[in-house]
């Protein structure tokens, strides 16, 4: 991929928003969000105005968090910041992409056992419509659910590789890296480019994706946030 196909990356939920998962998209005049029970990422405007940001409060909802990727230093002062965390965005550079052949495609069916695993390991955000967004690969043991990987974000041209998470029993295989690769492939597949994210003090995961053969592009920042009541109740009220 070119340099300047890598600045969708800049504003990748907002990228995806207005491209391949525009289906998804909610929108208050420049604003654009995911379904709540899909994903939890807000898409603003590069350069958000008052406007933006009172749109924001009418989408969200009185008293409701929003989540932003990015948006250091431009939310306002009086919106109560609930979370703050460096992360890092890494892209594909030379990942050794193969299927795995104990790798099965997991659906709605498998969401119950998904939100399971998810709950039990904290890989980040996966909610009961998030398997919606793209391919989510898995390994069963005994008929239980011990790994799985997937697809979020997908910008023009890229897709995230997400919720990456083993059950503590069987960490210590290599599970999570075979899945990322057979994900990745899937991607390729399609002509398109894998990236992903990660909290920027998780070094052990960031050296595991080094090792597959993901480079760093940029750090980022994982933000939620909560709209002044005064605000959110004003702008509930007579809006469509």
């Amino acid at each position: 991929m070119s340099r300047s196909d890598e600045r969708v990356l800049d504003n990748p939920a907002r990228a995806a928003l207005t491209g391949p998962h525009a289906h998804f998209a909610e929108r208050r005049g420049r604003v654009l969000r995911y379904p709540v029970d899909v994903s939890p990422w807000l898409a603003l405007p590069d350069e958000p105005d008052a406007d933006d940001w009172a749109d924001v409060a009418t989408l969200a909802g009185p008293g409701a968090e929003i989540t932003l990727f990015g948006c250091r230093g431009q939310i306002p002062e009086d919106w109560e910041i609930t979370l703050d965390m460096d992360g890092v965005q890494m892209v594909d550079d030379g990942l050794a992409a193969a299927p795995d052949p104990e790798a099965i495609l997991l659906g709605p069916a498998d969401v119950p056992e998904m939100l399971d695993l998810v709950a039990r390991t904290r890989p980040g955000p996966f909610l009961p419509r998030t398997v919606e967004l793209g391919t989510y690969l898995g390994i069963r043991r005994n008929g239980a659910l011990i790994a799985m990987a997937g697809e979020r974000l997908h910008p023009p041209g890229w897709t995230e590789i997400s919720a990456v998470c083993t059950d503590p029993s069987a960490r210590g295989e290599g599970l999570a890296s075979r899945l990322i690769l057979a994900v990745a492939h899937g991607i390729r597949e399609r002509g398109e480019t894998p990236f992903l994210h990660t909290g920027a003090g998780n070094t052990t995961a960031i050296r595991l994706y080094e090792s597959l053969g993901f480079r760093l592009r940029r750090t980022t920042a994982f933000l939620a946030a909560r709209a002044p009541e005064h605000l959110a109740q004003t702008r509930s009220v007579g809006v469509s």
